[in-house]
């Protein structure tokens, strides 16, 4: 959708109702592009098996989740 200056002052509901068709809307000014409104992108829910922490451990290293954060926290030499 292409819109004027004065479009997205006088026909907002119709520019909203462009985004929420996940349509761009090109902003004119004195008929020169001047910019470009894009939709936001909708947030989906994530499987837990894309996470890349997933599947890291095998079998026989299964710890608990606390023993395996104070792993991951601990200082990367010990002192002394």
């Amino acid at each position: 959708m292409k819109a004027s200056v004065v479009d997205l002052r006088y026909k907002m509901s119709d520019i909203l109702k462009a985004l929420e068709r996940n349509e761009a809307v090109t902003v004119l000014y004195h008929g020169k592009v001047k910019g470009v409104i894009v939709p936001a992108k909708k947030d989906t829910p994530k499987s837990i098996t894309n996470h890349p922490f997933f599947g890291m451990l095998s079998g026989e290293q299964r710890k608990s989740v606390p023993e395996t954060l104070d792993d991951l926290r601990k200082p990367r030499y010990d002192a002394v």
